[in-house]
């Protein structure tokens, strides 16, 4: 799988670009909630994948 950003929805209803191998911790810009967390390789998005951006 390659990279990409996806646009991914936080619990409060935030909604940000996050980049799917991302080497550090992505928080959400409204509440400051974790939504990705690095693993290595493909990063572990804990918030809802709304769409894949191109």
């Amino acid at each position: 799988m390659e990279s990409q950003f996806v646009l991914v929805k936080c619990e409060c209803g935030n909604e940000q670009p996050v980049f799917t191998h991302s080497s550090t911790v992505v928080k959400c810009q409204k509440c400051g909630a974790v939504l990705a967390t690095p693993t290595g390789g493909k990063a572990k998005i804990t918030g809802k994948i709304i769409k894949e951006l191109k």
